[in-house]
């Protein structure tokens, strides 16, 4: 389904502080279904005192179970991957909440309107990427013919590669990529993070290996201190994942400031999503 042409009057932006009490407090109206979403996602208004906005509810009712990740958690490490983001100061994910809704509790997420003309990806028929651009890999194209899949070199797409690894996104597609008219990118569906193993899997291989920026350096060590036990990032977590996730997440951090790199495919995981949009 599309979106809709504009937040209602009286609605709220991603970077108002507003926004995810009027997430969390309003009345939730379902308007119809996105249909395709892996899990149920719903396409939503929510209303409070005068203000309103579009969102995305995502009830744990409609997830469906997957081998390596607990039943029924999905919309809390949705949770969880917008916490760290604001953690961050990045602002890269949009403002989600859990709450409960008209099929029970989930995760609920201000829409995003996005600026279709902004070009993050693409195929090229060539060996080496043009400049403004970073290789990810090969891939078929069809009659034997393989393309290069390129991702922009974007500071905005670093940042995310560098909260991705913290939080261990195994999926991040190309869809999920959302830039805006006034320059902002935001990540979205973050269901499948924070397990405590390792499954990067990610389109944002483009600095693998290549040292991190001094500001994802300081951006790391506020994490670090935030997720000590007992810090407020950690209590935060350990409402929304496992123990064992957040030792993991904590220790994901100390692991990239250490190598004081971007990490690379570890080879015992596939790097890419499939499909890879």
């Amino acid at each position: 389904m599309s979106a809709p042409e504009r937040i209602p009057p009286g609605g709220v932006t991603t970077t108002d502080p507003a926004a995810a009490e009027l997430l969390a407090r309003g009345e939730l109206t379902v308007r119809g279904r996105i249909r395709d979403a892996s899990n149920a996602a719903l396409y939503c208004t929510v209303a409070h005192e005068g203000r309103e906005a579009a969102c995305v509810y995502k009830p744990v009712a409609g997830e469906r179970p997957l081998w390596d990740f607990p039943d029924g958690t999905l919309a809390q490490r949705e949770v969880a991957a917008y916490e760290v983001s604001e953690a961050t100061g990045w602002g890269l994910v949009p403002p989600t909440v859990l709450r409960e809704g008209p099929y029970g509790e989930g995760m609920c997420q201000l829409w995003i309107e996005t600026a279709p003309e902004a070009e993050l990806l693409a195929l090229v028929d060539a060996e080496e990427p043009e400049p403004g651009w970073r290789a990810i890999g090969f891939a078929e194209v069809g009659e034997g013919r393989t393309a290069l899949l390129v991702h922009a070199d974007d500071e905005r797409l670093r940042r995310l590669a560098v909260l991705d690894a913290v939080i261990n996104n195994a999926d991040r597609k190309g869809g999920h990529l959302l830039p805006t008219a006034d320059g902002r990118l935001y990540g979205i569906d973050h269901g499948v993070t924070f397990n405590a193993e390792n499954k990067l899997r990610t389109l944002l291989w483009g600095w693998a290996g290549e040292p991190l920026t001094g500001e994802a350096v300081d951006v790391l060590k506020g994490l670090r201190g935030a997720l000590e036990p007992g810090g407020r990032l950690a209590v935060t977590l350990a409402a929304l994942v496992t123990p064992a996730e957040v030792d993991a997440t904590r220790a994901r951090a100390d692991a990239l400031l250490e190598a004081g790199k971007h990490p690379e495919p570890s080879g015992d995981w596939p790097a890419i999503p499939w499909p890879p949009v």
